[in-house]
């Protein structure tokens, strides 16, 4: 009998352990932090450009710090489970979409990524009501790790490209289409186990 994968779990039925603690805390702090990237990216000033790369930045190294001390310090929980990848979602979706908005990522990208990001968020979400929780797997770790690299460049101030598709930008279309072979890749990945798992629960 095949053990389950590493990023699937049932929810703690014991004692329940107190969802403050250091990632957790991490973890609402991304969220906290997608508003006021909006709001930054909104804007056309030069210097307010700057301050949303570093929000980003500090949101993605959030993102890299509370897995890696809820795995040192053992103190992962059901709620960093269930909430790390949906901050990392909101952030990234949040971006993709602001950037579809001032031009630097045509739509159809950006559609295909919240479509990838949302149909796997609803097939947590079933699973989660059976009491299964899937964390990020190591396809989706990299998946995100890719979508911010992206955002990053795009980001930029001094970024010169106004199109992923733009003739001269090859950079950016490897960038971007290696970020969309992981995104798709990963959710295909997800909605196989998804299958499985629902056929065991």
């Amino acid at each position: 009998m095949k053990s389950a994968p590493e990023n699937v779990s049932m929810l703690d039925e014991g004692p329940k352990r107190s969802w403050v603690n250091v990632p957790n805390i991490l973890t609402v702090f991304r969220l906290i932090m997608v508003p006021i990237l909006i709001i930054l990216m909104l804007q056309h000033d030069w210097n307010l450009h700057w301050w949303a790369v570093s929000v980003f930045v500090i949101a993605g190294v959030t993102d890299q710090l509370d897995g890696h001390i809820a795995r040192s310090q053992d103190l992962i929980t059901d709620f960093g489970r269930i909430m790390d990848p949906i901050a990392d979602k909101a952030l990234t979706l949040s971006a993709f979409i602001m950037l579809s908005i001032a031009g630097y990522l045509p739509w159809w990208f950006t559609i295909v990524i919240a479509a990838r990001e949302l149909g796997v968020t609803v097939l947590r979400a079933l699973l989660l009501k059976r009491s299964v929780v899937v964390a990020a797997s190591l396809a989706g770790k990299f998946k995100t790790l890719l979508q911010m690299f992206l955002i990053f460049i795009l980001l930029l101030p001094w970024s010169t490209f106004s199109n992923i598709v733009m003739p001269g930008s090859w950079f950016m279309v490897v960038v971007a289409a290696l970020t969309l072979i992981a995104t798709l890749w990963s959710g295909a990945g997800y909605v196989i186990e998804s299958v499985k798992l629902f056929g065991k629960h």
